[in-house]
């Protein structure tokens, strides 16, 4: 198969060590902070990450109280509805 596209076996060794020498350059020219700054960057993350939690637990809470708030009312018309209906007779339908 190699000999249908004119590549050679050397040509492929020439490519895999080409390519694994550019990779490590990539990987020498985006190599990671020092451990120092890679712990303050994560640690920043960590306390935004933290923040966004509490931020959206508040809301919930919000939102849930408020739900609450909307069925309690509703509650409380349907009851007060129901006193305020005087009972039928048995036997007859609205």
């Amino acid at each position: 198969m190699a000999n249908d596209h004119g590549i050679t076996p050397g040509g492929i060794l020439v490519a895999f060590i080409a390519g694994a020498a550019v990779g490590a350059a990539v990987a020498l020219l985006f190599a990671p902070a020092s451990g120092e700054e890679t712990r303050e960057y994560l640690g920043q993350r960590a306390r935004e990450g933290r923040d966004r939690a509490n931020e959206a637990a508040r809301q919930g809470r919000d939102i849930l109280n408020r739900q609450r708030d909307n069925i309690a009312s509703a509650f409380e018309r349907v009851r007060d509805q129901q006193r305020g209906a005087s009972p039928r007779p048995e036997g007859q339908d609205a």
